[in-house]
C-alpha cells in the first residue's frame, strides 16, 4: 500500500511529470529527493552525510545507517523461505523473488518471462527474434 506522497510519486511514473526543476540548469525530476542529489553532486550544494568508518558520502542520513549496519554485519531482515539476512527491506523483497514463480517480465520480441526487469533487459540485447525481426527491414 502506498502512502500519499508514495502514490503521488509512482503517478509521475506514468504521466512522465517532473514538478521540481533545478534552478542552475535545464534538468527536471520527479521527485524533492532526486532534485536534491543532482544539487549536491552537480553543484555541490547541500549537504552531504558521510560514514564515519569508510568516508563515503551519501545524500541522507537513513543511507549513511545503513552502511554503518553494513560494516557492523548487522542484518536484522531474514528471508522466511530460507536462512539468509539482509541489511534493509528492500534487499529482502528483492531478494524473496529467487524463491517466487511469478515472472512479471517479458521479452517484447520472443515473449520470454522474467523475474526481475534487468534480466529482461540483458536479454533484449542478444534475441534471437530481435536480430530476425532487424533482418526482415534490411
Amino acid at each position: 500500500m502506498y502512502t500519499d506522497n508514495e502514490l503521488k510519486y509512482h503517478v509521475r511514473t506514468h504521466t512522465g511529470a517532473k514538478p521540481y526543476s533545478c534552478r542552475h540548469c535545464s534538468e527536471r525530476f520527479t521527485s524533492r529527493y532526486q532534485l536534491k542529489v543532482h544539487l549536491l553532486e552537480s553543484y555541490n550544494e547541500g549537504t552531504f552525510f558521510t560514514c564515519h568508518i569508510c568516508q563515503k558520502n551519501f545524500s541522507h542520513n537513513s543511507f549513511v545507517k545503513i552502511q554503518i549496519r553494513r560494516h557492523d554485519g548487522v542484518k536484522p531482515y531474514v528471508c522466511c523461505e530460507c536462512p539468509k539476512r539482509f541489511c534493509t527491506l528492500f534487499e529482502l523483497k528483492h531478494h524473496q523473488k529467487v524463491h517466487s514463480d511469478v515472472r512479471d517480465f517479458a521479452c517484447g520480441f520472443c515473449a520470454q518471462p522474467f523475474k526481475r526487469k534487468q534480466h529482461v533487459l540483458r536479454h533484449v540485447k542478444t534475441c534471437a527474434y530481435k536480430i530476425d525481426l532487424a533482418d526482415m527491414f534490411t
